[in-house]
């Protein structure tokens, strides 16, 4: 055990002695190593110092060089400069002797120019000197005043002129008519030869045939109940008189008529003809009305290929069919302008569906007369507006009765077709007192031009005849007579269709041999 403990007392003390000699060991490594490093420390010192110095010189020598060449640099262009300078300077003398030399020479100009203007003032004054001395000579000489002489001159130039414009109108006149009027008949006679219409037919009463002539008595009623209630529900007058078996139904309103027509048949069918039974069967004949005039507006509107048009406009073309001008059905006439307008519009280089459209839309405002106020264009183009028809179909519109000219192809075939609608033998009526009242303001206008002897109204009044006095009137005259008067009648009379001015000149030479 001893053992033990001394065996472990001495390997204690050999590692504490081992250690300590390692420590001391390691201690002169370190201080040796320290001592190395300062040495090397100081020669990489010395070698710094020794760059550093040789980096300053450098430096130095390179900043001494770059500034002796900035130095150069700068003089070369302070030098350059001060030649700009100079030059500058000798020409700005030079420009400033060059505007005071022509500042002399405008100055001068102006003196002169200010003598001249005196010498001319001069002048004028002696010239308007003279012109009224001479003046009063040529009116001592002529026995007129200047103002009487200058009056008579001007007569005789406006006459001279008049001579010369009719001759150039007269030139012009006819090469347009040679060049035009071929082709312009041509596409006519196409359009109205693929589409002819009917002839006028319509009236402003229906006859309803009777069975026997007791039905009257049910119609008028107890007290003239029956009767009193139709008229005041239809709004239109029933005639009952000695006719046989036959009532009159009149009314200036188609859709009225119709409705009208169509409900005292009915009542007739059905035997029980009382103010209840009238009232019941009128609703069930409008309701079927409405209905029908959707439907015929929009076979009409498919038969000519149109498409996309508001339901309320299809419905206002329908409404047309109980609508008529001068006894022409204003359906049947729309149709035809649309038709007439489409061929003249394809023949012509436009859009034959745009022309039809707006040929079913020119009149649409017949549709409204009855119910609004304002003629049927403006009531068209309102409508059509607010439904959002195109340029062309508003243009059309106003176009087609001389509101405006128009803007291209289509409209100016709606313009044509309607005048070829109208204007065509048979397709209206004319109320007898109107048309003598047209005729005459057509043959007043026509007499009081000058020259004109005696003026006719023929073929209906589509066409007038003036008797010119051939002293008075001469060729080229004759044709701007017809012109002036043509014009006159477009701006006070109404009339459909077109009126045919026929100027006649004629000269008769009479003697007598005794």
């Amino acid at each position: 055990m001893e053992n033990m403990i001394v065996a472990v007392i001495a390997g204690f003390f050999s590692s504490a002695v081992t250690i300590f000699v390692l420590k001391k060991i390691n201690k002169a490594k370190f201080e040796v190593f320290i001592e190395q490093a300062k040495a090397k420390a100081k020669i990489i010192e010395h070698e710094a110092e020794v760059a550093l110095k040789d980096a300053q010189l450098k430096a130095k020598f390179e900043c001494d060089r770059e500034f002796k060449s900035a130095r150069k640099e700068y003089e070369n262009m302070l030098f350059k400069i001060e030649k700009k300078e100079k030059e500058l300077n000798e020409h700005l003398e030079s420009e400033l002797r060059l505007i005071k030399r022509q500042k002399d020479e405008i100055s001068e100009n102006n003196r002169k120019i200010a003598i001249l203007r005196e010498g001319i003032e001069e002048q004028k004054r002696t010239y308007e000197q003279k012109t009224f001395e001479a003046i009063k000579i040529l009116e001592n000489a002529s026995g007129l005043t200047k103002s009487e002489a200058t009056e008579l001159m001007l007569e005789k130039v406006k006459e001279d002129s008049r001579a010369t414009i009719a001759s150039i109108f007269r030139k012009k006149y006819k090469l347009a008519e040679q060049n035009s009027k071929q082709e312009v008949n041509n596409i006519l006679s196409q359009a109205v030869t693929r589409y002819a219409g009917e002839f006028a037919a319509e009236r402003l009463i229906n006859n309803i045939p009777l069975n026997d002539e007791e039905t009257k008595g049910k119609i008028i009623g107890k007290e003239g109940r029956n009767i009193k209630a139709l008229e005041m529900l239809l709004g239109v007058d029933i005639i009952i008189d000695d006719t046989p078996n036959t009532i009159t139904v009149s009314s200036f309103n188609l859709y009225r008529r119709a409705i009208a027509t169509k409900t005292i048949q009915e009542l007739l069918e059905d035997g029980r003809i009382q103010p209840a039974r009238i009232e019941e069967i009128y609703k069930k004949v409008k309701a079927e009305f409405d209905k029908n005039i959707q439907k015929e507006g929009e076979d009409v509107v498919l038969e000519l290929g149109i498409k996309s048009m508001h339901p309320e406009l299809i419905k206002l073309v329908g409404r047309l069919r109980y609508r008529a001008s001068y006894g022409q059905n204003a359906l049947a006439h729309t149709l035809e302008v649309a038709h007439l307008a489409g061929l003249i519009a394809v023949q012509m280089g436009g859009d034959a569906i745009l022309a039809r459209r707006a040929g079913i839309m020119h009149d649409i405002g017949k549709a409204l007369t009855h119910e609004a106020p304002g003629s049927h264009v403006d009531l068209g183009a309102e409508i059509c507006k607010r439904y959002g028809e195109c340029e062309t179909v508003i243009n059309a519109i106003y176009a087609h009765h001389g509101h405006e000219e128009p803007i291209n192809v289509e409209s100016a075939a709606v313009c044509a077709a309607d005048a070829l609608s109208a204007a065509r033998p048979g397709a209206r009526r004319e109320v007898l007192e109107s048309f003598l009242k047209r005729v005459e303001e057509i043959e007043n206008i026509t007499t009081s031009k000058v020259g004109v002897t005696n003026a006719y109204a023929i073929n209906a009044g589509r066409e007038v005849r003036v008797i010119v006095n051939a002293e008075l009137v001469n060729d080229d005259e004759a044709i701007l007579l017809a012109t002036e008067i043509a014009k006159e009648i477009e701006q006070k009379v109404q009339y459909p269709g077109e009126i045919k001015i026929n100027v006649i000149r004629e000269l008769r030479a009479e003697s007598y041999a005794r």
